[in-house]
């Protein structure tokens, strides 16, 4: 006869089961690590899924990625003959592999590190998750983007482009600059936003994108 008692034992082994499912999904990932070495990188392209991205100064004026992968999950790495660095994500998982517990937050993070100021061009896309990214600058364009996240920054220097795109999520940080620097297009819905629409004069380029969530970004010198 089924009773509380057998109620409480049944809770305790489903606990128990998402327990050890939620250990064994973590154990499947092993922690990577790539440095640039010798390559010389002027640009970074880095396109995932379900990955919080977290951008970092490298402290040797080296590019360094840390992220996690597995036998389903894992990423394609390459320097391009015109010195792009591209790390995309490639996943070999059937349809039930979808099915049980999600790795730990841990697993699904990439940490990268760049040298400041030596980047031609940062681009990062990601789903799910956010994007963070300390004080930073690059020589020509910044270009940020993630589905169902935040974007959230410290400081960006650009020389000519910064493009932020966001759905589901907000937009906040510091742009460094003038006001009268930047030409601003802004695309807001459902949010509110401290930005201009529009505003046509300047050299350099601020482009900002968001469908349900919310737009604060202040220019300071």
């Amino acid at each position: 006869m089924f009773n509380k008692r057998n109620f409480a034992l049944i809770l305790v082994l489903v606990f128990s089961f998402l327990v050890l499912a939620a250990c064994s999904n973590d154990a499947e990932f092993t922690e990577r690590k790539y440095s640039s070495a010798e390559d010389e990188i002027v640009s970074v392209n880095i396109d995932v899924r379900d990955r919080e991205i977290q951008v970092s100064l490298s402290q040797d004026n080296q590019i360094h990625i840390t992220y996690f992968d597995s036998e389903k999950e894992f990423y394609d790495i390459s320097v391009s003959d015109d010195k792009v660095l591209t790390m995309t994500a490639l996943f070999e998982k059937k349809w039930t592999d979808y099915i049980g517990i999600s790795p730990s937050p841990g697993v699904k993070k990439i940490s990268l590190e760049i040298p400041d100021s030596l980047l031609s061009s940062l681009t990062l896309s990601t789903t799910n998750k956010d994007i963070i990214v300390s004080d930073l600058s690059v020589i020509n364009d910044i270009i940020l983007s993630t589905n169902n996240g935040n974007l959230t920054f410290e400081k960006l220097a650009v020389g000519n482009m910064l493009k932020l795109t966001a759905k589901n999520g907000d937009i906040q940080g510091v742009v460094v600059g003038s006001y009268d620097d930047f030409s601003i297009i802004t695309k807001i819905k459902k949010g509110d936003s401290n930005l201009p629409l529009e505003k046509k004069s300047g050299d350099k380029k601020l482009e900002v994108t968001n469908n349900n969530g919310n737009i604060n970004i202040e220019i300071v010198k």
